[in-house]
C-alpha cells in the first residue's frame, strides 16, 4: 500500500513462509495463464490496490485476467476500501475476463490469531488489539454478496474453501509470528514488544508442536474465479 510503511523482508519471508508460493499450484491451475495473456497481479506491490480506479497509467479494460495469491486478506482488512478494490480490478479487466484469487478463509491460522489477540489485548485492551488485526478472512457468502450485489459487474463462477494444514518453515512459529504478526505488535510500546512476542510464541510452541517434530499451522484457503460481466 503506497501510504503505509513497508516492513517486508524477502529473507525473513523465505525463513518463515516460503511454502506460500510453493502451495499455489491449484489457484495457478484455475488461472491457466497463456502466452498472450495480460495479467493484473493484485498484491505484487507496484500500486495501492485500494486506489486502482485513480491509477492514471492503469488503463481500463486492458487486462485479460487478474490474479491474486495470499494478498487479499491483507488488502481487504480496512472495511472502508473493500468495495474499491473489487471495483478497481473489475474496471481494469476486459469484458468477460476472470479474476482468480486465493486468500485466507474463515478460521485461517485461528490458533495464531487467538494467541496474538490474547497477548496484545492483555496489554492494551481488547478494542485496540482488534483494531491492530491486519487480516480479513471472509467466507463464500461474503464474496458472492460483495462482488455480485454490492459492487456489481461480476459473476462468481467457482468458489471453494480448503483446510490445508501446513508444516511451518525452518523459522518455526517464532519466525512466522515475527514476520506475519508484526503489525499486531506495533500498537504496543516498543519496550513491551519483545516480551509479548515471546508470550505468543510460548503458547504456540505448545499448541502447534507436532509429536514427530516441527509445527503445524492451520491454514484455511478460500479460492475463487469471478468473471467480469
Amino acid at each position: 500500500m503506497a501510504d503505509r510503511k513497508d516492513n517486508w523482508s524477502s529473507e525473513a519471508y523465505q525463513n518463515a513462509a516460503s511454502f506460500v508460493p510453493k502451495l499455489a499450484t491449484k489457484v495457478m491451475q484455475w488461472l491457466d495463464p497463456q502466452k498472450d495473456d495480460v495479467i493484473l497481479d493484485v498484491g505484487c506491490g507496484v500500486l495501492d490496490a485500494t486506489t486502482l480506479p485513480s491509477a492514471g497509467h492503469l488503463r481500463r479494460g486492458e487486462y485479460t485476467k487478474a490474479f491474486s495469491n495470499a494478498a487479499l486478506h491483507w488488502i481487504l482488512a480496512p472495511e472502508a476500501t473493500r468495495e474499491a478494490v473489487f471495483r478497481g480490478v473489475r474496471d481494469a479487466l476486459a469484458p468477460g475476463a476472470p479474476f482468480v484469487f486465493e486468500m485466507g478463509g474463515p478460521g485461517n491460522c485461528a490458533e495464531i490469531r487467538a494467541a496474538l489477540l490474547s497477548a496484545v489485548a492483555r496489554r492494551v485492551g481488547l478494542a485496540r488489539a482488534r483494531a491492530a488485526d491486519p487480516w480479513f478472512f471472509p467466507d463464500e457468502a461474503w464474496v458472492r454478496d460483495m462482488l455480485e450485489a454490492r459492487v456489481g459487474g461480476w459473476k462468481v463462477e467457482r468458489i471453494e474453501r480448503e483446510w490445508r494444514p501446513t508444516r511451518a518453515d525452518k523459522g518455526g512459529v517464532d519466525g512466522w509470528v515475527r514476520l506475519m504478526g508484526k503489525k499486531w505488535f506495533e500498537v504496543l510500546p516498543e519496550a513491551q514488544r519483545e516480551e509479548c512476542i515471546r508470550e505468543v510464541v510460548a503458547v504456540l510452541d505448545i499448541v502447534c508442536r507436532q509429536p514427530a517434530g516441527g509445527y503445524m499451522l492451520s491454514y484455511v484457503r478460500l479460492r475463487a474465479v469471478a468473471r467480469k460481466v
